[in-house]
């Protein structure tokens, strides 16, 4: 009746290694080796991450707080001086 769809081209010198569904685990290790792991790899990147950020926040926070001052009128300027 033909071919089936995984089957139609034949693919020579290839060779494919797989493990059954049965054989494999799927989280092993992870509380004892994922775990610390996570919290090794965060440490070792926290001081080229947070600066920067710090720093963009601050920049952006200055900025909005002089935009919002230098858009007030100032009261002075409007007084009628008889």
């Amino acid at each position: 009746m033909g071919k089936h769809f995984g089957n139609l081209a034949r693919v020579r010198h290839v060779i494919t290694y797989s493990l059954s569904p049965f054989e494999q685990r799927a989280f092993p290790n992870v509380v004892s080796h994922g775990i610390p792991n996570v919290g090794r790899r965060f440490a070792s990147q926290v001081l080229k991450v947070v600066p920067p950020l710090a720093t963009g926040y601050l920049i952006y926070s200055w900025g909005t707080q002089e935009f919002e001052r230098l858009k007030r009128k100032n009261p002075e300027d409007h007084e009628q001086h008889n």
